[in-house]
């Protein structure tokens, strides 16, 4: 017993979650809904812009990033200019006018900026349709790494992370969901800091990285046999390459930079975060924290994806080893990588920094997702003269129910790519909340019906074309289609609202409270 709680794989995640049941248990007191939804608009740009990269910093970039470079080289490496876009923009754009705006969740900047109670029940539907859609690959990373390196099945890992992010989320609100972000994204940070120094005293310098991101031949062309474990691991490199690769066209690349970019403004997980600011100038200086974490980060996981790519060409690893990256596939390259470079000791920090990164993405999802049901459904539909008391109970018994809904979409993504299902929501998020926050807060002329139309617009035909593709013409099949539905949304929003043309009375206050530093406190 004592030898496998020493095994470090286990050491660090021990270690992990008992100090996210410390923190929780801290600030398990949650007095009123300002306190459980927003922290009580108590956090300053350093925790919060570390929160904000926790947050966004997921399984998506801690596994998928490294793992699509792994897979195709330059084009997996492409993905990550369109993730530090997305956060840029988000800085410029948004962050400071909607903490100015001040509220408890995203869906309440629709109703507020049109006074109704059609645009707050849109918005919920696409917070919820966003969530779900981001939540899944989560879900499946931390059960892959459990299956990999704890042994245990796929339907446990996906039980045991929602129960964890059921308490996690539950008990400490956003006060313990923000400081476990925080410290979350730092753990991670450090574990990709060492391996780099790792691999670069293990001689993986810019020659031969240089060398292993080109040469996609050495992959596809070879079938390969390895031992492990007493087993023939056989290896087609011809059908593994052309799984893990997309179409790296024009205009693939462009729909994909299209998605990723304006897909950040759409995620309500991160937008929440900017209401837990005290101030519009706090959180600007969050954002601008988060995109320098987030740029740095970016760049050590493609460094990392393409280690791991050298080692696998190389051939030089062990069998065991070797077994994991084939068998792994694009999710599981990081730890692959960590255990040749350092041996059970960085793979053990690697997996506590992947459970990390995924802890603090879903625990971010909870958060917004409890909101939307809690505050914007129940107590603004079925109970409106509802107690502070009351808000956050609810708050509670949502995060509950979105414990078990989240846990079905993880069983059923079982084999998927972390990576591409996480571009997907990216693509919904850009198609539905991007519109509506950038018109929302620069535009006077969007109106309620404007709103709801480009809402329920862009997520149908998002879902559309990433559900039933095969059913259009070959120039409208793109595996991250926001070259199409984004301009649709966009359209939707500016086109019903110029048809409609009843702008609230009040658009002029609004803008003025937004954009003017008279709002700065609100």
């Amino acid at each position: 017993m004592m030898q496998t709680i020493l095994d470090p794989k286990y050491l660090f995640t021990f270690l992990l979650l008992g100090t996210i049941v410390f923190i929780t248990y801290l600030t398990k007191r949650n007095k009123d809904a300002s306190d459980f939804f927003v922290g009580g608009r108590s956090f300053g740009w350093f925790t919060n812009g570390s929160a904000i990269a926790g947050d966004y910093l997921s399984a998506a970039t801690f596994l998928g990033l490294a793992g699509l470079t792994f897979a195709i080289g330059y084009d997996g490496a492409f993905y990550v200019f369109s993730f530090s876009i997305g956060l840029t923009l988000l800085a410029i754009f948004v962050a400071g006018p909607l903490r100015r705006f001040g509220a408890f969740t995203v869906a309440d900047f629709v109703a507020y900026r049109f006074h109704s109670k059609n645009a707050r029940l849109a918005a919920v539907i696409v917070v919820l349709a966003i969530s779900g859609f981001y939540a899944a690959p989560q879900l499946l990373g931390a059960a892959q790494i459990l299956n990999m390196f704890f042994g245990t099945s796929y339907e446990f890992g996906i039980i045991f992370t929602c129960i964890v992010m059921v308490f996690y989320v539950g008990v400490g609100g956003m006060k313990g969901t923000t400081l476990n972000q925080a410290l979350e994204l730092w753990i991670r940070f450090g574990a990709f800091i060492i391996m780099v120094a790792a691999a670069i005293y293990g001689g993986f310098h810019y020659e031969k990285i240089l060398a292993a991101i080109t040469d996609f031949s050495g992959i596809v062309s070879n079938t390969a046999q390895f031992t492990a474990d007493g087993k023939d691991i056989a290896f087609d490199g011809e059908a593994w390459g052309k799984a893990g690769s997309f179409n790296p066209t024009f205009w693939h690349s462009a729909s994909m930079l299209i998605g990723l970019s304006l897909g950040t403004i759409g995620l309500p997980h991160i937008l929440l975060r900017f209401y837990t600011n005290p101030d519009a100038k706090s959180a600007r200086r969050s954002a601008i924290m988060a995109i320098g974490i987030a740029s740095l980060f970016f760049c050590f996981a493609i460094y990392l994806g393409v280690v791991g790519r050298a080692i696998f060409l190389e051939g030089t690893a062990s069998p065991e080893i070797m077994k994991e990256l084939i068998t792994g596939g694009d999710n599981m390259v990081v730890p692959s990588t960590a255990a040749a470079l350092g041996g059970k000791w960085l793979l053990g920090l690697v997996i506590a920094g992947a459970f990390a990164a995924i802890f603090s993405n879903l625990s971010g999802l909870f958060i917004a997702s409890s909101g939307a049901l809690a505050h914007d459904l129940y107590a603004s539909f079925f109970k409106k003269n509802i107690t502070q008391k009351q808000r956050v109970i609810s708050g509670k018994i949502a995060i509950v129910i979105l414990g078990i809904v989240y846990g079905i979409l993880g069983l059923l993504v079982k084999g998927a790519s972390i990576g591409h299902l996480v571009a997907l929501a990216f693509t919904v998020g850009a198609s539905t909340f991007a519109p509506i926050f950038i018109f929302g807060i620069w535009w006077r002329g969007m109106t309620e019906k404007g709103a709801i139309a480009g809402l329920f617009t862009g997520l149908f035909v998002s879902m559309y074309l990433i559900f039933f593709s095969s059913t259009l013409p070959e120039f409208l099949q793109f595996r991250v289609p926001g070259i199409v539905s984004v301009p649709v949304g966009f359209l939707t929003v500016y086109i019903v609202s110029k048809l409609d043309g009843k702008v609230p009375a009040d658009v002029n206050d609004f803008m003025r409270k937004v954009h003017s530093k008279d709002g700065e406190a609100a």
